[in-house]
């Protein structure tokens, strides 16, 4: 059975061109798309086997039928994100989604390592009593973010996709005297040598992560090493 609360999937369509740009200057635009729809893929299935309902929040056009798709096949419900930027898309995420449920936890589906185990811990950390939760990124950024209550100033006057987010928003969860936990770090796919590093990192035999590792493989078509290239 589903536990309380719900989890908040961002995602953006497969648009050529407009995903993985960091990936593109070493794979090209197509092969580039085409990760982030296998990334988009596997972070679908995370959300299925959450241990709370999830829903789907798509960056415009929401009406792409890749997403759409995906969607009513998995039963996820699927929403618009709203705003200017990404933190006012994630304060009215987390604003609308409090009103009626908590605690949220909100993931993109960049981090295929981010998966339901850790999902079940995150929500534990907040039924726990916590305010909120993160999974730090090695980057500086975070992976995933829970709350039990709206914190709007988490979001404000930040600077997104760069190496200090995860800092200021401790020092934002301090200033609002929130109470939180962290769980132990894992890194996005974003350049070609975090799919290097992917593509190696050891996986279980038959598991979601190996199909996805093998469905990389073979989109890829020669060995790709932690340096982010080929052999």
């Amino acid at each position: 059975m589903k536990r309380q609360g719900r989890l908040l999937l961002f995602a953006k369509p497969p648009l050529t061109g407009r995903v993985k740009t960091r990936l593109a200057a070493r794979l090209g635009t197509i092969r580039a798309t085409a990760v982030h729809r296998l990334l988009l893929e596997h972070a679908l299935e995370t959300a299925r086997c959450a241990p709370c309902p999830a829903e789907l929040w798509c960056a415009p056009p929401v009406a792409h039928p890749h997403l759409r798709s995906r969607a009513r096949r998995l039963g996820l419900p699927l929403q618009r994100q709203r705003g200017r930027d990404l933190g006012a898309r994630m304060a009215h995420a987390f604003r609308a989604t409090l009103r009626h449920h908590r605690p949220a936890l909100l993931m993109g589906s960049d981090c295929p390592l981010l998966e339901a185990g850790q999902l079940q811990q995150a929500l534990a950390v907040l039924e726990a009593g916590r305010d909120a939760v993160l999974i730090p990124a090695e980057d500086g950024g975070y992976v995933l973010l829970g709350l039990r209550r709206h914190a709007p100033r988490l979001f404000r006057d930040m600077p997104w996709g760069g190496a200090e987010v995860l800092a200021r928003t401790r020092l934002r969860l301090r200033q609002e005297g929130l109470w939180w936990e962290e769980l132990p770090p894992l890194f996005d796919v974003d350049r070609p040598e975090d799919l290097g590093r992917l593509l190696e990192t050891a996986a279980p035999a038959h598991s979601r992560l190996a199909r996805l590792q093998w469905r990389l493989r073979a989109l890829l078509g020669t060995p790709w090493t932690a340096s982010g290239g080929p052999l």
